[in-house]
């Protein structure tokens, strides 16, 4: 059996022509903001004050920059693939177009991981800011007469075995984290009604987290302390991830989970109205916001508290709190709340995407393209995801899920900038809408920064994606490779007309 076999340029560029079951609704605005609403978010919320607190101290600040230098690199390549392959399912459909088909299940089984471990990693923070809202809220209301309790118990806010601190100095050990239950379960069904519907929420959100990111950077600016950025690299501990500058490699490694917003704008091709033109610019546009954002929140956020105070689920909320902004620092972390729900939606989106473009391709039972006669989304495989991530949400924590998410993210972003290379020798003739620009210095950086930041990332992370990806071959080879649609028209007569491009290496 052919491991390599690979579907031509030309047939995929056919075969979205001729597939339209999914709504075509998506402009460069909407692609932008659905970037946006993917980047900015637990980046901001949650991961600044974890990266800080155990891997980089103030120049956190530097994490996000070595961590959007690579995200450029790789965008870059993203934006030529996507305006030349207007498919769902991202990196998988670029990789079956250039490596073959084995790369590409390898890194569209890494990209479900990828979008899972995600949206799980943004529901445990959504629900670390909901609970402190929350119990805001109920302080307020004690404080009007109205005794209304709407605090979460802590046994279900936090993951199984979390040791929670109360008020009065005891403690109680977590059972499950019951809010990311919930709003992954809110999310789910909103993702089945339909990409419209979808999108609209995701663009009224976006505005109201940039509202409250914009707020927070102008009250907290007056109570920044330039002597919590020092020392801005606080001398290592001995441990390789512990600070020094091995800890801010680290910190980019972790933080880069941030930036895979752009990634999953890459999936919603085959929903834009003119991918050629709009998915260039909502992958691009959407990291260079984003970017600026990450830096400058991370650097007041940690110039208001001193660096080892900020691993806390809500960092932003602790800042709010500690710069004294009084009902603004409620009102952030509402904003995050909404803010987090939009990157749990995109997660979710982008991985419903993967598994319909690998079963589309036979390499996934059929089920999981099965297209909602109403909604024209794909209902079932939306539901079995959501109940999947919804159960890993319940017990896992931040940090753990955030480091996984990363190496998947990263891995993704390698096969990408060596595709782009192998496009760019086997079919020179191709005409892009968008060509990555020095593509023979952009695309080696890209692939050569995502495994540098590979490289700073735990043993046990990278334990955890091998063991993903050996389930992940078992898979591949007692199902897809034998119910692939390549290896299926391999075997079956040759038609009396070619389809289109099948001369330029389709089945490499």
């Amino acid at each position: 059996m052919n491991l390599f076999r690979r579907k031509s340029i030309l047939e995929l560029q056919a075969e979205a022509e001729k597939d339209q079951r999914l709504h075509r609704a998506l402009g460069p605005l909407h692609l932008t903001l659905l970037g946006i609403g993917a980047i900015i978010g637990t980046g901001i919320f949650v991961l600044t004050g974890t990266v800080a607190a155990q891997n980089a101290g103030p120049a956190v600040v530097l994490s996000f920059v070595l961590a959007g230098l690579a995200s450029v690199f790789a965008a870059l390549c993203y934006s030529e693939f996507a305006s030349l392959v207007p498919m769902s399912g991202s990196a998988y459909t670029y990789g079956y177009a250039t490596l073959g088909e084995f790369f590409a299940w390898v890194i569209g089984w890494d990209l479900v991981l990828e979008y899972a471990v995600g949206a799980i990693t943004v529901a445990v923070g959504w629900s670390g800011y909901a609970v402190s809202f929350l119990n805001d809220l109920t302080g307020f209301l004690h404080q009007h007469g109205i005794p209304l309790n709407l605090t979460v118990p802590p046994v279900l806010s936090a993951a199984r075995g979390t040791v929670v601190a109360l008020a009065d100095g005891t403690t109680v050990t977590a059972l499950f984290n019951l809010p990311a239950v919930i709003i992954i379960f809110l999310v789910t069904v909103l993702l089945v009604v339909g990409i419209r519907e979808s999108a609209h929420f995701n663009n009224a959100i976006v505005f109201v987290k940039l509202a409250v990111i914009l707020l927070f950077l102008f009250g907290a600016l007056a109570a920044v302390n330039p002597a919590n950025w020092q020392p801005f690299i606080p001398a290592n501990t001995g441990l390789r991830e512990h600070f020094g500058w091995s800890g801010v490699v680290a910190g980019a490694g972790v933080v880069f989970f941030a930036y895979i917003g752009f990634d999953a704008v890459s999936t919603a091709a085959q929903e834009a109205k003119n991918p050629q033109r709009d998915m260039p610019i909502g992958i691009i546009g959407s990291l260079l916001i984003c970017t600026f954002l990450y830096i400058v929140v991370s650097a007041v956020a940690t110039g208001v508290v001193p660096y080892k105070d900020l691993d806390v689920p809500d960092p932003i909320a602790l800042a709010a709190d500690r710069a004294g902004m009084g009902w603004m620092a409620s009102l952030i972390k509402l904003g995050a709340i909404a803010g987090l729900s939009s990157v749990i939606l995109v997660m979710l989106y982008g991985q419903s995407r993967v598994f319909f473009a690998m079963s589309r391709d036979g390499l996934l039972p059929p089920f999981m393209h099965q297209v909602h006669p109403r909604f024209r989304t794909p209902w079932i495989i939306s539901i079995v995801t959501g109940l999947v991530v919804a159960f890993f949400a319940a017990v896992f924590t931040v940090r753990e899920a955030g480091s996984l998410c990363s190496i998947g993210t990263l891995l993704a972003f390698v096969i990408v900038s060596v595709g782009i290379m192998v496009l760019r020798v086997r079919h020179p003739e191709l005409k892009p809408a968008f060509r990555t620009p020095a593509v023979w210095v952009v695309a080696p950086l890209g692939a050569l920064s995502a495994l540098y930041l590979m490289s700073a990332l735990p043993l046990r992370t990278w334990l955890r994606l091998v063991i993903w990806l050996v389930i992940g071959l078992v898979i591949y080879f007692s199902y897809g490779i034998r119910r692939s649609h390549l290896a299926n028209r391999a075997t079956a007569p040759s038609p009396q007309t070619p389809l289109p491009g099948s001369g330029s290496g389709g089945t490499g």
